[in-house]
């Protein structure tokens, strides 16, 4: 079986524990997926999976080498062709969906966060920036950002305005209030990357991953 899927946000809500507390929770819609075909690697197993079944009538917008793929295998067409990890008991041309998933599961979450364009330091990394008064030369731009006579030159990696958002993010560690099995629907605790209709990935984790304290043994 495999140990991620793929699925679309739908946004985010609020739902009550069973001790009364007050959760607020990401809607995320999981559609069965198909595992195409299975892989063996040296070292891992991993499978081939088609997500978000393509409806007859829009057959026409896939290209044509894909769909001779979905009809080699003699299965439906998807829009999403991925490689996820797995273990020895997938099954080709097989169905799976939220039965990967049970209640309380600890999960990594990872999709496409909002695009910003060019943004200023001010709000790509926080800063205060400069005095309020008319006498002050900058509110918020950047300031003096090079180094002494020695090295001379602005230090790699230095933050400084740019292009902020449209790059991945993966929030892990995240909890599953519920699993709607009926309507294809997780409930995960907190706030997950991306936009509403945003494709996000999902994998289970065996063992939740712990922060490491400096000096820590």
């Amino acid at each position: 079986m495999i140990r991620e899927i793929f699925g679309k946000k739908i946004g985010m809500t609020q739902v009550f524990d069973g001790e009364g507390n007050l959760i607020g929770v990401s809607l995320v819609e999981v559609e069965p997926a198909c595992i195409l075909e299975k892989k063996e690697y040296p070292n891992k197993i991993s499978a081939k999976i088609g997500c978000f079944k393509v409806d007859e009538k829009k057959l026409n917008k896939i290209k044509k080498p894909v769909l001779g793929y979905f009809k080699k295998l003699q299965v439906s067409a998807y829009k999403l062709i991925k490689e996820v990890e797995s273990v020895k008991e997938a099954e080709a041309k097989k169905e799976v969906g939220l039965e990967i998933f049970n209640d309380g599961d600890i999960v990594h979450v990872r999709g496409k966060i909002k695009g910003r364009g060019f943004q200023g330091g001010v709000k790509r990394h926080g800063w205060h920036g400069g005095p309020g008064g008319h006498g002050s030369m900058f509110h918020r731009r950047i300031g003096s950002n090079g180094a002494n006579t020695d090295p001379g030159r602005v230090v790699r990696g230095h933050r400084m305005p740019g292009h902020m958002g449209d790059c991945f993010r993966t929030t892990r560690n995240v909890r599953i209030i519920k699993v709607d099995r009926e309507k294809n629907l997780l409930f995960i605790e907190g706030s997950v990357p991306g936009a509403r209709g945003a494709i996000i990935n999902i994998k289970k984790v065996k063992w939740p991953e712990t922060k490491k304290v400096e000096g820590a043994k």
